[in-house]
């Protein structure tokens, strides 16, 4: 088997990460999806984990390598919400979402970089988002955690790029999913004005700009940031 052809997707169970796994399982790929709830695509093979807790996540990984192989691909997608304002926001909420979306997505790349490092090649996609650079009402904890998704592939692209590795992040604006489906309509709609592109993405249009850097072709595009986001964040 083609090792360079075994990706992982964590929170490949709807949304962005399923239009993922879809994508690249048509790309060709093995792909195994990590996820806590629901069913995959038909063709992935799934896996169950906690991003939160460290041997969930080292298990999955065993798994994976056990049954499929080594892994060349992981793509970073999973994360969670808990919105509200500055002053109402507890500790508690700020550090759940720090610890899924960003501590969640370091425990997936340590797990999965111990492959692409014996192999001398590997892709690591981390799934960020507009609000990392443009910021976002009621999301400081959010913002943040997905911004660190940003230093975080920079420095891995620094530490592992000589031996073929390449950290690269997307950063998605509005997506139809879900999520963006829980937004309040004013909130919706001031976003909607503010977007050149005049709509929200489909999971679809992130998941093409998945599919390249994930693939060889991307070989020298390393600790990139990539905006998906309809000309939201003009590049920031």
């Amino acid at each position: 088997m083609d090792t360079t052809r075994i990706a992982v997707v964590t929170g490949a169970n709807r949304g962005i990460g399923r239009a993922i796994a879809t994508r690249l399982l048509s790309d060709g790929y093995t792909v195994a999806g990590i996820h806590r709830s629901g069913e995959l695509p038909e063709g992935a093979h799934s896996y169950r984990a906690d991003l939160t807790d460290s041997e969930s996540v080292t298990t999955a990984f065993d798994a994976i390598r056990e049954d499929l192989g080594p892994i060349g691909v992981l793509v970073a997608n999973a994360g969670i919400t808990k919105d509200g304002l500055l002053a109402r926001m507890s500790e508690e909420d700020f550090a759940a979402v720090i610890d899924t979306n960003l501590t969640g997505a370091f425990r997936c790349v340590k797990a999965a970089s111990k492959d692409m490092m014996r192999a001398r090649y590997g892709r690591i996609v981390l799934i960020s988002s507009v609000v990392a650079t443009y910021g976002g009402f009621g999301q400081v904890n959010y913002a943040a955690a997905k911004s660190g998704l940003i230093g975080m592939a920079r420095s891995i692209a620094r530490e592992l790029g000589g031996r073929g590795i390449t950290a690269n992040v997307i950063a998605p604006g509005f997506v139809t999913t879900d999520m963006t489906a829980e937004l309040p309509e004013k909130i919706a709609a001031d976003y909607l004005a503010r977007i050149p592109a005049g709509r929200f993405a489909a999971p679809e249009e992130i998941a093409a700009a998945v599919s390249f850097l994930a693939s060889e072709e991307a070989g020298y595009v390393n600790g990139t940031l990539l905006n998906v986001d309809g000309g939201l964040g003009m590049g920031h």
